[in-house]
């Protein structure tokens, strides 16, 4: 047998949203055969300029915490290289050794040993929720709690309800928030980006980082385009997410998320390529042919059939109902612009059964409309 001509992602179209390794990310999915556009949703603020983070490390240096929770790897080193930049490194170290120190995983826990900071425990799972129960098992009340959290925003904490059962249990909390973010400029790429998720221009979403997921929504809202962004999330736009964190702000609003089971950027790469296949193409059997539809094109036979907007929206409209009449009225409003002239179907049909390959594969129904004439419909 003879190999296709296309990748798995082939036809598919892909929003990354990442404001770090944005392009290896992009890299591994035009490899796969996605159309990729790339806008970071955030910005990072410098750390030697971030006054709240210093202002909160002298805090600890001066006061050491009873116990430490460090939360990411990348986070807590970039705590500690903060502190040396500043000359309190060693200051820093030897305060936090006098505490309890917990970790929420395994790169958490690598950081804290290469600092000298040996962890008194780690869940496996890399939850949250498990740590605030260890510690709560064991009681707080009254200690001075410092937790490194990382990929807050001005506006947005990823980690809210942990921060407050810590403090209604009765601790001090110290939030060590390295690595804050601000949202993307305006008028530039971003809010293209955030248009085109309202306006569905693409399957998939990709989210690295749950400040990334509140920087797209607060700027929809800005844009007036929260509920057509949320619209889009809950039906064709699919959010693909690295992990269970990124995906809590989403899960809240009611947006279907899917993730992979381990938090690495390569495992969301081959998540999006085995899932979004499943989630959005539809496959038919017309007319003697295998026909699968994507995001942008169509798959005939196997072979790749490049689609103009106006026949992508025709087939997706004939394929919601295979072998059922459509209307020109119905395929005029399913066409993009708002033209108001059923001439624009007709075109748009020919071009489709141009593009096609085999003007069977979409049959005319005097006075009614066209359909798909399926041998056997299956949903994929």
């Amino acid at each position: 047998m003879s190999e296709p001509d296309f990748s798995p992602l082939t036809g598919f179209r892909v929003a990354v949203t990442s404001a770090r390794r944005a392009d290896e990310l992009a890299t591994l999915l035009r490899r796969r055969g996605a159309t990729v556009t790339s806008a970071a949703a955030i910005e990072m603020v410098p750390l030697p300029d971030d006054d709240e983070l210093q202002q909160n490390t002298a805090s600890l240096i001066d006061s050491p915490p009873d116990i430490v929770i460090a939360t990411t790897g990348i986070g807590f080193r970039g705590w500690m290289s903060a502190a040396d930049g500043w000359g309190v490194a060693t200051a820093l170290t030897d305060a936090l050794s006098k505490a309890r120190v917990v970790s929420r995983g395994p790169k958490a826990t690598g950081a804290l040993r290469a600092g000298g900071l040996p962890e008194e425990w780690s869940p496996d799972s890399e939850s949250s929720r498990e740590v605030l129960h260890y510690l709560l098992e064991g009681g707080i009340a009254g200690a001075r709690i410092a937790v490194q959290l990382h990929g807050a925003t001005d506006d947005w904490d990823p980690f809210p309800e942990f921060l407050d059962e810590l403090r209604a249990a009765g601790a001090e909390v110290v939030p060590i928030r390295v690595y804050r973010w601000h949202p993307a400029p305006r008028n530039g790429d971003f809010d293209q980006l955030v248009a085109g998720i309202a306006e569905e221009k693409f399957d998939a979403v990709s989210f690295t980082s749950a400040p990334a997921v509140a920087s797209v929504l607060m700027r929809a809202g800005e844009m007036g385009l929260g509920a057509e962004v949320l619209s889009a999330l809950r039906g064709g736009v699919h959010a693909m997410c690295v992990g269970p964190v990124t995906a809590r702000p989403l899960v809240r609003l009611g947006v279907p998320t899917s993730a992979p089971e381990r938090m690495r950027l390569g495992a969301l790469a081959r998540h999006i390529t085995d899932e979004l296949p499943l989630l959005q193409s539809r496959t038919v059997r017309v007319a003697g042919h295998l026909l699968e539809i994507r995001g942008n094109c169509v798959l005939v036979d196997g072979a790749v059939r490049t689609m103009s907007p106006a026949a992508m929206a025709t087939i997706r409209a004939l394929a919601l109902r295979p072998g059922t009449v459509v209307s020109r009225a119905d395929l005029l409003r399913a066409l993009p612009g708002s033209s108001t002239d059923t001439h624009a179907v007709e075109t748009a049909v020919l071009r489709l059964r141009t593009a096609l390959g085999d003007k069977k594969m979409v049959a005319t129904v005097v006075k009614r409309g066209y359909r798909l004439p399926v041998d056997e419909a299956f949903a994929s």
